[in-house]
């Protein structure tokens, strides 16, 4: 079948979505548009689906959902177990509609849904298929996307991104399955009325606060430290799990963005909801400055991201990057548990390979094995389940990547913007009540560590040549590797696709080791339309740093545009 000949298929249907039909009557005349999206479909890897909101086998609708939730459910029907799948969704576009046809598609192939009754984050939707021994999760969003995207995550029973082999068998089933008439369906309230589709309980809800709580390294300092907060949810998910810790602990001087407080998938404040850029900051700057906060924090909108602005002693703020927080947070929990006598034996923290080196000299310095996992955080939760398995779990303290990820308990198997902002803002009062600051703390560590520079850049390929495109700048780094960057010579070049060179599982990440211990690393994004390029780079001061950082990405800019 053509392209065409899916799209006429499409215009014939009943779409059930009154947005399909006017977008399908919209292209008819346009070849392109139609080519873009029925030539292809979205592929299902690890991370599930992402894709623009829309009509099509190439974008997010309610067929391709229930279409990869049919594949979830014979993946799941293989598996024994409790026969359970665990959903939840964010504030984008459309995510209840998702997410109620999912647990519809669920129910008609005799599974049991636990969906949660309010959008709730990332790591509640981990925490809920632990709970109650789930086979699978499903979680419906684009994290940190624009608006105009939604997405479709699949977690196994341990709560963490779904492994290769069974997102093979369900990519295998989704592809045997005909994306209008294929999944099986019963409505949703007949799915509730059957006792099929049940709401996560308060219990479960409460439980993951206790767990988040818990993990608190200097509990009650909160409640005498007077911190004063701005926080932004991005019109997200955290707004309710975020400030309820936070109450909890003691803090209670909040002043949430208003612009961004209520779930709202349009993102109109900030069209890129990503903590890790200024724009999506701005709001919060604004108002940190207005009312004098001591922090200024923000979450995604899947609330697994946190990233901040610390105040300096002159009165400015300064945003903190990932790499940045992964350090000092590490340094604190570990500092802290040490002084309060709560640090494990052989304590094992956990980084990705793109995430700085300085935290390697931290944990080195406090005795804190830290291991190595390629890019994403199921890596970090196989790390934990390992322990685990050995009936070492309490020996994780810390995990954390440089993209604003970090997790610092079992509890969950998935990067927590909860317990990051609990903990970064129980490391900002404990530096308050002694006279110092989070960027007091951070000046001390370069000092002590030497003045990395950690810096990220990207280079976006859209439409349907964007993916060849891509192969072919791997390809072409892969058989012409550069011998030089920026003049100075590479002494050690690594492919992460030959495991027997890196002992890790196979990953498209090229890393190359400059002479003057710097490093650049070039790896396609698995969720976007892009390469990323990450350079680590040390001097005197930041300008040198920053100095050696630019000629670095000066010299492969051309081989990536």
């Amino acid at each position: 079948m053509t392209y065409l000949d899916e799209y006429k298929r499409w215009l014939e249907a009943d779409l059930l979505d009154c947005d399909l039909g006017p977008e399908l009557l919209g292209i008819k005349d346009d070849d392109d548009a139609i080519k873009e999206r029925f030539a292809v479909a979205l592929q299902f890897g690890t991370a599930g689906l992402r894709g623009t909101l829309g009509a099509g086998t190439n974008r997010m609708n309610i067929w391709v959902v229930r279409q990869a939730t049919q594949g979830v459910a014979e993946w799941v029907k293989t598996q024994g177990g409790s026969q359970t799948v665990a959903i939840s969704y964010d504030s984008r576009l459309k995510g209840w509609n998702f997410a109620r046809d999912a647990a519809g598609v669920l129910a008609a192939n005799g599974i049991n849904v636990r969906i949660y009754d309010e959008l709730m984050p990332v790591p509640a939707l981990s925490f809920a298929t632990r709970y109650y021994k789930c086979n699978a999760g499903i979680m419906i969003t684009a994290s940190h996307n624009p608006a105009k995207y939604n997405g479709f995550k699949a977690y196994g029973p341990d709560g963490c991104q779904m492994t290769d082999d069974a997102a093979a068998v369900v990519y295998d089933a989704i592809q045997k399955t005909d994306v209008l008439t294929g999944a099986k369906y019963m409505s949703f309230a007949e799915g509730v009325e059957k006792g099929l589709i049940k709401f996560v309980g308060d219990d479960c809800k409460d439980a993951l606060y206790e767990a988040i709580e818990a993990r608190q390294v200097r509990p009650g300092l909160c409640k005498t430290a007077g911190l004063k907060l701005v926080y932004s949810p991005l019109n997200g998910t955290g707004l309710v799990p975020v400030t309820r810790v936070l109450k909890d602990m003691g803090i209670t001087d909040i002043t949430i963005v208003p612009e961004q407080e209520y779930p709202n998938g349009y993102f109109t404040t900030c069209p890129y909801p990503n903590p890790e850029i200024f724009e999506a900051l701005r709001k919060g700057l604004e108002l940190a400055k207005e009312v004098g906060a001591d922090l200024m924090l923000a979450t995604d909108p899947d609330a697994d991201r946190v990233g901040i602005a610390m105040k300096c002693p002159d009165g400015s703020y300064e945003l903190v990057s990932g790499n940045e927080m992964g350090v000092l947070l590490l340094d604190y929990i570990a500092a802290g548990r040490i002084e309060k006598g709560t640090m494990p034996e052989r304590p094992v923290a956990v980084k990705s390979i793109v995430s700085t080196p300085l935290a390697d000299k931290v944990a080195e310095h406090y005795g804190v094995e830290l291991r190595h996992t390629l890019t994403g955080f199921k890596w970090i939760g196989d790390q934990i389940a390992r322990l685990e398995a050995d009936g070492e779990v309490d020996r994780f303290i810390f995990g954390f990547e440089e993209s604003y990820g970090y997790l610092a308990g079992p509890y969950v198997r998935d990067k927590d913007a909860i317990i990051g902002s609990m903990l970064i803002c129980e490391m900002a009062a404990y530096y308050r009540s002694i006279g110092s600051s989070i960027k007091q703390r951070l000046e001390e560590i370069y000092a002590e560590y030497g003045r990395y520079l950690n810096e990220v850049d990207s280079f976006e390929f859209p439409g349907l040549s964007g993916m060849d495109k891509m192969k072919g700048i791997m390809d072409g780094l892969r058989s012409e590797p550069p011998k030089d960057i920026a003049g100075i010579p590479v002494v050690k070049a690594t492919d992460y696709l030959k495991p027997e060179e890196t002992g890790l599982p196979k990953a498209n990440v090229l890393i190359y080791d400059l002479e003057d211990g710097s490093t650049a690393i070039v790896r396609p994004s698995g969720t976007e339309p892009k390469i990323k390029t990450y350079f680590t780079t040390s001097g005197k001061d930041l300008a040198e740093a920053k100095a050696k950082k630019n000629a670095l990405a000066e010299a492969l800019k051309p081989i990536l545009s």
